[in-house]
Parts: C-alpha cells; sequence; structure tokens
C-alpha cells in the first residue's frame, strides 16, 4: 500500500539558508569513492581535522561506521549496497540542509548510486572524488585483511576481487594515493573546496 500521498512535508521556520548565516559557511557533500584499501577513510579523517582546524562545521560519515549502526541490517549484494548507498545520500542530504560540511568515505562502486547522491543533494552541492589506487596496491596493503579473506572465499561479492568497481566517469577530482602522500591529497581536496564553502 503506497502511503506516500498522506505525507505532506512541514515547511520549518528555520530553513537551510538561516542555518548557512547562523554558522557562515557553505554546506557541501564531499563524496571520497575508491577500493579498499585506497585511503578514503584516512583522507577523509585528514580533511575533517583540516576543516576543523580553519573554522569549519563539518561531519564525516564512514562506511563501517555507519554498517555497525544506521544500516547493520544490510549485507553486500548488489541490491543491499544500492541500498546502504541511497541511506547515506539521505543522511547527507539531511545534514547538508543543518549546513554542515559532509565528507562521505564509501567504496560506492556504481556510477548508479553515486549518480543518485549528486541527484539527491543537487549538482552544485556535491564533490566526487575519486581516491584512485591500484587493486594491486590495495590488496599489498590489505590493513584489514579483507582482500585475504576474499581470495580465500570467506567473503563474498567483494570489490575488486568478484564485484566491479565502474570507476567515475566524471569525478570532480581524481587523488592517486599510490603516487601521493595522505598530506597532498588532503591539501589537494581543501584547496579545491575551499571557495565552494565560504
Amino acid at each position: 500500500m503506497d502511503t506516500s500521498k498522506n505525507l505532506f512535508p512541514h515547511q520549518h521556520f528555520v530553513d537551510a539558508d538561516l542555518r548557512r548565516k547562523l554558522i557562515n559557511q557553505k554546506p557541501i557533500l564531499i563524496w571520497l569513492s575508491g577500493l579498499s584499501g585506497s585511503g578514503k577513510s584516512t583522507i577523509a579523517n585528514d580533511l575533517e581535522k583540516k576543516l576543523y582546524e580553519n573554522g569549519f562545521l563539518s561531519y564525516l560519515l564512514d562506511g563501517d561506521n555507519i554498517r555497525i549502526g544506521l544500516n547493520k541490517d544490510l549485507g553486500f549484494s548488489d541490491d543491499d549496497r544500492k541500498e546502504n548507498i541511497r541511506r547515506i545520500s539521505e543522511v547527507s542530504r539531511l545534514m547538508l540542509d543543518a549546513g554542515l560540511i559532509v565528507i562521505t568515505a564509501f567504496i560506492s562502486p556504481f556510477e548508479e548510486e553515486r549518480d543518485l547522491a549528486k541527484s539527491l543533494v543537487k549538482k552544485e552541492n556535491y564533490f566526487l572524488v575519486h581516491v584512485d589506487c591500484s587493486v594491486e596496491k590495495c590488496e599489498e596493503r590489505d590493513v584489514k585483511g579483507l582482500y585475504k579473506k576474499a581470495r580465500m572465499g570467506e567473503i563474498k561479492n567483494f570489490t575488486g576481487i568478484d564485484s566491479p568497481y565502474e570507476i567515475p566517469e566524471s569525478p570532480s577530482m581524481i587523488v592517486d594515493t599510490e603516487k601521493e602522500s595522505v598530506e597532498q591529497s588532503v591539501e589537494k581536496i581543501y584547496n579545491a573546496i575551499k571557495s565552494k564553502i565560504k
């Protein structure tokens, strides 16, 4: 039964514009996408630290943390991955409405989901960073031991092994973590978004 016809969103006095003026910043969604082990979470964490040190209010949504809580009912099938990203996109949209700069660190392997996130928050509020790193290098790092488990068949539908990663067709930026340090990647992203958030 479709209940959506019985839903009526409320118009609140305090809106997105008032919140932006109150905290004196423009919200943006910085979406980090890349393979497991590419460095997304490390870059996201250091980027949030840099934003904080420069007086910006932000919130970091990280893949593992979200799957422990909000999305703990989801697995790793293609459908569950899509639902995982849909929920994250909706949460990000709410946080942008609150005036926050949102940083997400998710493999988000499919172009379709990344496009959904962009459409939900609007193109001008979406900054997609492809954290580029070869499967070989990610597997060599294997900080969580996940590639080893995937190779042994203990993890199914693992991106880069038995599930595809669709390289973003037109990201806002590419950082290459095989050639760049974390500091260099963070500096590149920060310099690119600085004019968008003031």
